[in-house]
């Protein structure tokens, strides 16, 4: 007897902080936008935001909520809802006060599958949120596939926030919104390298390099074909095998507690005679090719020769200068 194949549910997980944007965008998205054309969609909600839903009016939609406790986010009750509802899409409002690593490591019905994953950010207590609860606001821009940073102002450094969010998460789409909604994605003025991109060769100093990685990471296009010059430290990944490593440095992100290090892979014939921590002098040509874990095209470098050397003054490199 043939097997039955397991019909996939579509999962869209949006999470973030209370007052951050979650139910303003669910609201929009669900209602005012059908995003769900009428397709059979269980909604968990797993907090009460400043703003409520209408039930009857979600339910008109086809629209199932749910309000889920941190006591009722097991598996059990999960399938409980997924029996009962027969969902064609899930939608979950996370609650930005629980550990991340719950939502991921939960045994979820068969053919749940989450396909994106939305991190909202009010821009206006950012920085608060970094300082005192870091590690559950880095937690929620890691593992985010879009990042959108509302209620943004003259003030809000849009050009530092995206460049610390780059050392943890190279695949997210970063969005900034205004105080009225409206897309501010603009960084004139803000985004000014202090290393020239210009000509056909561009040579870092040791302080450069985060800036160069967060910019290349953004903009890969802008540097393909150019030559690249940089002192790194090497770090060889057992899945590159003897052929490619990570020339990087440690640099810190959005806070002082979080260190990390970045780098692009980069493909040296002689990468096997290489250690784990020493540092080189690269010289090569920045290319791009598509990164599995990152789902979509980044810089590769192909050295053209890689030289040991001193290590740099500064062991950290920044994402501001």
């Amino acid at each position: 007897m043939k097997k039955q194949e397991v019909k996939e549910i579509p999962v869209y997980l949006f999470m973030g902080f209370l007052g951050s944007g979650k139910t303003t965008f669910a609201k929009d998205t669900l209602l005012k936008q059908d995003f769900t054309e009428g397709q059979k969609t269980l909604f968990l909600i797993c907090e009460d935001g400043e703003e409520e839903y209408d039930f009857d009016e979600l339910r008109k939609k086809n629209i199932y909520p749910e309000l889920i406790t941190e006591e009722t986010l097991t598996t059990d009750y999960l399938l409980i809802l997924s029996k009962k509802y027969e969902p064609e899409n899930v939608m979950i409002e996370y609650n930005g006060m629980w550990e991340l690593e719950k939502i991921f490591q939960i045994r979820v019905p068969k053919g749940w599958t989450v396909v994106q994953v939305l991190s909202f950010v009010d821009a206006t207590t950012f920085d608060v949120y970094v300082n005192n609860m870091k590690k559950v606001m880095m937690d929620q821009l890691r593992n985010a596939d879009m990042i959108i940073f509302n209620r943004c102002n003259e003030n809000t450094r849009k050009a530092e926030y995206r460049r610390s969010i780059r050392a943890v998460n190279r695949r997210a789409q970063i969005i900034f919104e205004g105080a009225n909604g409206e897309v501010d994605n603009g960084m004139e003025g803000e985004v000014e390298l202090p290393f020239d991109t210009s000509g056909p060769e561009i040579r870092l100093a040791e302080e450069d390099f985060g800036l160069f990685y967060a910019d290349a990471a953004d903009n890969p296009d802008k540097y393909v074909g150019k030559k690249i010059h940089f002192k790194a430290q090497v770090h060889r990944p057992k899945s590159y095998g003897e052929q490619a490593f990570v020339p990087g440095r440690f640099a810190m992100t959005c806070c002082a507690a979080d260190i990390a290090f970045v780098g692009f892979k980069t493909y040296y014939g002689g990468a096997k005679t290489l250690t784990d921590r020493e540092w080189v002098i690269v010289d090569g040509e920045i290319r791009k090719e598509y990164y599995p874990e990152f789902q979509g095209d980044g810089p590769v470098i192909y050295a053209e020769s890689v030289a040991k050397t001193s290590p740099a003054e500064e062991e950290l490199v920044y994402f501001t200068y």
